[in-house]
């Protein structure tokens, strides 16, 4: 059995609890955004860092990928054009603290590996490259040159470039992005895992086959005209804040919002918008009119539901549901989709789904009453084993109504990182498309290979099993970002050599190879200079859109480089001067890689000049811009899929993984999760009081979790019970604590996810002693 034990230096019996809110931001947002800004960054620097973020001169947000208010589109952008998690998101890149030698000096690893994420994020910014040699009890500075050296000789020494294994962050520019790819298949291999391989990789491959294409659908302007907007697996008040403004809109417009979710999350609940006056002085805004507490898994039973009452509908009163025009010329597969949902097992769908029929009905009414219909979700549908099955029944209601190609309609995949859609536009995927690979190859004259390389999971088990021996991570905290802790430590462990660009110290940082570094970048919120003077970077939201982003701050040390740099110099140290792509020149000037993303990268042509219009451009997306669906079939395909939803033994709980209010991904904030009444603790695990009282323990009893899978059973110790009210049968923990309970075997079909909000567990009575 593997165990997953607390830290130190969190004192998790201060635990307070009270009653869960039931509205999102306020006065309190506002308050805190600006505490923890005043506290990491100091007045002055808040001033001028708050004022240019997601500003059409400014800086884009390094939280996540919400996009901004289209001047075409009729919008305008507001003063504080961001969020509360966007504002702690900036303080933590932007603050005052450091993270230099002298630090390294005092802490040996061993005492560093013993902190949690919080602590470590906590010290400030990384200054200085640093590198701990085979053997060594402490990180030493080492020279930009000497590092650069290292990497290449590790990468040179390989008996074949398949055991180097190449990670992306979402936070990586689209320039970096580009030149990363560009050097990893130089070099020899696609094992280009991302973080999308652990969040939307579902999202993607469900759409691809049933559309043509694996991004959203729609745009800012669509979610503000739609008549209804259906949130699945999604809380956009901890994770996307600013999408509360826009459903807010949508709702003064007559738009009806259907929630989702097995737990009620406050920001769907009701919003107080901060720069409005009902929301400082008044009730705010009630958002959804229909809040479906689903049991975890339920979604893919759910809209076979709502399919089968539309199409029993239609047969009652033909012409009445379905969208005929679009179902006849643009769609393939509907016969047997409807022959398919004729025999739904109603019975299932009332175990799968917890919810009564009367309220699946109702949705599905207003379902086959609205015009204009948004679908939007996140990692609570993409993170199951039928994660990319229940994409596609979305997909289907919504081809059922002819939603997709009109205005205020569409499909939604509400991505977290700030850049994670870019990055997989510009190149960061282990199986891209032999297009681009080609593209690739003519634009600069080099083979590229073209063997499927390593997701995420494949990286962890060929590290683990010595088939991949050098690990660099361009951003990100790989150690916790990852599914079952202990597996993917062990597997970095085992590496000659791993290597993080970095910003701030995280576990990956002492989670090493045999040999290790660290390699400090600029963050977004800071001003890159190079040989031919100042420049910018660019980014994709979420809805596809492409624009700036200009770093303004003075970086937090003379000896960062950016990530675009960074790259450049490997490439020289590792392909030599005489290389085929002038990377030097790129080091230089950002234009010059623009130029060559316009010729090798679809929808990208004149991308120097597109980019510098005030809202830069939105890349093409057929199936919304045409309803061409550039699929096997010519058209949007319906899909058959079985009805599948998660059982669960008796005596057991099903648990899924997720954020405190406090944190973006593995960055924590600090340990309020406000919203959910949990403050100064983060080893908790919410269930439902009478799961609770039936499973022999009591609200507030310390437990440790323990998972169950085929290979065997893993451990986290020390959770504190709280009694909450989400949906029976199911239970919620913070990621990254919970990731140790999370088997690296348990993926999702088609798109190998970790199955991070489908693990069954059971309680047992704390092992040991505080």
């Amino acid at each position: 059995m593997t165990r997953n034990a607390p830290r130190a230096d969190i004192d998790e019996a201060q635990l307070e609890v009270s009653k869960p809110k039931d509205w999102a931001a306020g006065v309190p947002g506002v308050a805190v955004s600006l505490l923890r800004s005043v506290e990491q960054m100091g007045a002055g620097r808040t001033v001028r860092a708050l004022r240019l973020l997601n500003q059409r001169q400014g800086f884009d947000c390094p939280g996540c990928a919400w996009p901004e208010p289209q001047q075409a589109d009729g919008e305008h952008r507001k003063l504080a054009e961001f969020c509360e998690n966007g504002a702690k998101a900036v303080a933590e890149e932007a603050t005052k603290r450091r993270v230099g030698p002298e630090f390294f000096a005092a802490h040996p690893v061993s005492e560093l590996a013993g902190r949690t994420d919080y602590w470590l994020g906590q010290q400030g910014r990384l200054t200085h490259p640093m590198v701990l040699r085979e053997g060594a009890t402490h990180y030493e500075p080492i020279s930009w040159d000497d590092a650069f050296a290292l990497v290449a000789s590790k990468l040179q020494a390989l008996s074949s470039p398949h055991e180097a294994v190449f990670y992306t962050s979402g936070r990586t520019s689209n320039e970096a992005a580009f030149l990363y790819q560009l050097l990893v298949r130089s070099f020899g291999t696609n094992n280009l895992p991302d973080c999308s391989n652990m969040c939307h990789e579902s999202s993607g491959a469900a759409l691809t086959e049933s559309t043509g294409i694996g991004k959203g659908s729609v745009s800012l302007a669509d979610i503000h005209r739609a008549d209804l907007i259906v949130v699945v697996g999604q809380n956009p008040g901890t994770n996307h804040p600013r999408m509360l403004s826009a459903l807010e809109e949508a709702k003064a417009a007559g738009a009806r919002v259907i929630a989702v979710n097995p737990l009620p999350e406050a920001g769907l609940m009701r919003f107080k918008n901060p720069q409005t006056p009902r929301g400082v002085l008044g009730k705010g805004t009630a958002l959804a009119d229909e809040f479906a507490q689903i049991r975890l898994g339920g979604d893919l039973a759910l809209f076979q539901a709502i399919g089968h009452l539309l199409l029993s509908w239609e047969e009652a009163a033909p012409g009445t549901v379905v969208d005929h025009d679009f179902v006849g010329s643009s769609a393939h597969g509907f016969d047997a989709y409807a022959k398919h949902l004729r025999e739904l097992d109603w019975a299932a769908v009332d175990a799968a789904t917890g919810l009564p029929r009367e309220q699946i009905t109702r949705i599905a009414r207003m379902i086959a009453e609205s015009e204009r219909t948004v679908y939007c979700w996140a990692m609570g549908v993409t993170q199951h084993r039928h994660a990319v099955a229940t994409i596609q029944e979305i997909t289907n209601v919504a081809l059922l109504r002819g939603m997709i190609g009109k205005p205020g309609a569409g499909l939604c995949p509400v991505r977290g990182h700030s850049n994670v859609q870019g990055d997989r536009t510009m190149g960061v995927w282990e199986k891209m498309p032999e297009k681009f690979l080609l593209a690739l190859e003519a634009e600069f004259g080099i083979p590229v290979p073209r063997e499927h390389g390593f997701d995420t999971v494949a990286a962890i088990r060929a590290m683990r099993d010595g088939k991949g021996k050098v690990f660099f991570g361009m951003g990100g905290n790989f150690a916790a970002a990852t599914p079952d802790s202990e597996a993917t430590e062990r597997a970095l462990r085992a590496c000659e050599l791993t290597a993080h660009v970095s910003t701030k110290l995280n576990r990956s940082h002492v989670v090493h190879g045999k040999t290790a570094l660290i390699l400090p970048t600029l963050g977004r919120t800071e001003r890159d200079v190079q040989a031919s003077g100042p420049q910018f970077v660019t980014v994709e939201d979420s809805m596809s859109c492409v624009h700036a982003s200009h770093g303004r701050l003075r970086p937090a040390s003379e000896h960062l480089l950016s990530e675009v740099v960074i790259v450049c110099r490997l490439a020289r140290a590792l392909f030599g001067p005489d290389h085929a792509v002038p990377w030097a020149e790129f080091e230089g000037d950002y234009d010059l890689i623009r130029d060559r993303i316009a010729r090798v990268v679809p929808g990208c042509a004149d991308y120097n000049t597109r980019v510098r219009q005030p809202d830069g451009f939105v890349l093409p997306h057929p199936p919304r811009d045409a309803r061409e669906f550039r699929t096997d079939t010519g058209k949007a395909n319906f899909t058959v899929s079985e009805l599948e939803f998660p059982r669960v033994p008796e005596g057991r709980l099903l648990l899924q993984t997720l954020r405190s209010h406090d944190q973006y991904n593995t960055t924590i904030y600090g340990l309020s999760d406000r919203y959910r009444g949990i403050e100064d603790a983060r080893r908790v695990v919410l269930v439902h009081a009478q799961d609770i009282a039936a499973l022999g323990f009591a609200d507030g009893e310390v437990v440790d979790l323990v998972s169950e899978w085929e290979d065997g059973e893993r451990r986290a110790e020390r959770f504190r019970l709280v009694a909450y009210p989400t949906a029976r049968g199911c239970a919620a923990a913070y990621f990254p604590e919970a990731n140790a309970l999370v088997p690296l075997g348990s993926v999702a079909k088609k798109s190998n996810t970790p199955v991070s909000k489908a693990v069954v567990i059971r309680l047992e009575k704390a092992a040991r002693a505080s």
